[in-house]
């Protein structure tokens, strides 16, 4: 899943406890950075280990859908709870937390590899990087600087959407070597083929992210965290403020834009491998790893190129041009050749990119008040992800994968539609190119 940015409202100004300085810090924003990019390297890999699933454990493709659902249904269950645990104990211990639930559902998986055990341990690891995604985005304004929040924003990113390039390389890696290990092979491959069953060697990837989160638990319990002030907007409100925000239109309209948005995204990536593999013979451990890791590359190049558009483009244009030229895509991956689909499903990546940030940013500038309470209504919008993989899944057992792939397009229509009926109270700041050749 692509990073989101919750209660990123604008610069705002703290008082300074007097018995915890907040002091900006280098290393904490570093920290974050890593953060980040541990949180993008686990939750991007479902999508190359579709194939092999499905082959190890004789599954259908609704059974197989069940696993991103069982990850992405944990942000609905987390984010508000996540919050509010925040609000309480701010945001170091829930950070500790969060990588211990994510190490132990890892070790769950990789210790007893079966179904069952895989849906129980990616709803704890979905958990993990929910509560953490609620804490970091508020601790990298008070670390960096609210002056600079919306570059290490980005920076952050693009950091996200290079660790999701990298883990579905890092899975071919692992396959390919632990299939040929040998007296040669490195220590972590001869480590590894001890401990991995040798007809599921994918479960390596489960061991490493067990050993990955358990080292940020301990990066994290030595580290020193500032405590974040938050204005009044931005504290997760009552059940009460959420139930009147709830009650508003507008709300559930752009609820609805991050749900079809992730869903969207998730319901490409999560079946591209499996796509190559069963219309085309693409090998799932190179080819299909490769296309899976370029969609989520190219929808970080995607990103660098709609920040510089929204800087000349009202965001309402730029989303309605993208989300057409990404049903472009979609519909060369689906019916053109298979050499056409290896380019056409990461330009899909690429136009989605700007999908997230202008449905995000739309609907906090199309509230007064409450953003707080609304970033986390809109943050528990991400169970999309877990929702559309699945519809997928189900009417592709029935009609075939390619024909269920066919109902993104709905999802694609809805935030077409975005751009139409939003009406922001705040816009887009642009350059005004004309004013600039006059001046």
């Amino acid at each position: 899943m692509y990073l989101y940015h919750s209660l990123t409202i604008g610069p705002s100004h703290f008082t300074q406890k007097e018995d915890i300085p907040i002091r900006r810090s280098y290393f904490v924003v570093g920290l974050i950075f890593l953060t980040f990019f541990v949180i993008s390297f686990l939750t991007n890999i479902i999508g190359p280990l579709v194939p092999e699933i499905i082959d190890d454990f004789e599954l259908s493709l609704t059974l197989v859908a069940v696993l991103p659902f069982a990850f992405f249904i944990a942000y609905g269950v987390m984010s508000i709870p996540a919050g509010l645990l925040i609000e309480k104990y701010q945001e170091k211990p829930v950070m500790i937390a969060s990588f211990a639930i994510a190490s132990l559902g890892s070790l769950i998986l990789a210790a007893f590899p079966s179904y069952l055990t895989a849906v129980f341990s990616l709803f704890l690891i979905g958990s993990g990087m929910a509560m953490l995604q609620v804490a970091i985005n508020p601790l990298l304004r008070e670390a960096g600087g609210e002056e600079h929040f919306a570059f290490n924003a980005t920076v952050a990113q693009l950091i996200f959407g290079a660790a999701s390039f990298i883990s579905p390389l890092v899975y071919s890696y692992l396959v390919l070597n632990l299939e040929k290990e040998s007296s040669d092979s490195n220590i972590l491959i001869m480590t590894l083929s001890k401990i991995v069953p040798e007809n599921i060697p994918w479960i390596s990837l489960y061991w490493l992210f067990a050993v990955i989160s358990l080292l940020m638990v301990g990066i994290i319990f030595v580290s020193k965290i500032p405590e974040v002030e938050r204005k009044a907007d931005e504290h997760v409100g009552a059940l009460k403020t959420h139930l009147e925000l709830l009650k508003n239109p507008t709300v559930i309209l752009f609820f609805l834009g991050i749900f079809t948005y992730v869903g969207l995204e998730q319901g490409v990536a999560n079946w591209i491998s499996e796509f190559l593999n069963k219309y085309h013979g693409y090998d799932p451990q190179t080819t299909g790893a490769t296309t899976v890791a370029w969609f989520w590359g190219a929808m970080t190049i995607g990103g660098i190129a709609g920040i510089v558009l929204l800087k000349l483009l009202d965001s309402k244009i730029v989303l309605v041009i993208f989300t057409i030229a990404a049903m472009v895509s979609l519909t060369a991956a689906l019916f053109m050749s298979g050499s056409v689909a290896l380019i056409a499903f990461p330009l899909v990546g690429f136009f989605s990119s700007v999908m997230y940030p202008v449905i995000f940013s739309l609907a906090l500038n199309s509230v007064e008040e409450h953003h707080g309470s609304f970033s986390g209504i809109l943050v528990t919008a991400i169970i999309g992800g877990a929702v559309l993989p699945l519809i997928v899944g189900g009417l592709g057992d029935i009609f075939g994968l390619r024909n269920g792939m066919l109902f993104l397009y709905l999802a694609m229509g809805y935030i077409m539609s975005i751009g139409f009926w939003a009406k922001p109270l705040i816009t887009n700041e642009t350059i005004d190119l004309r004013k600039k050749e006059s001046a």
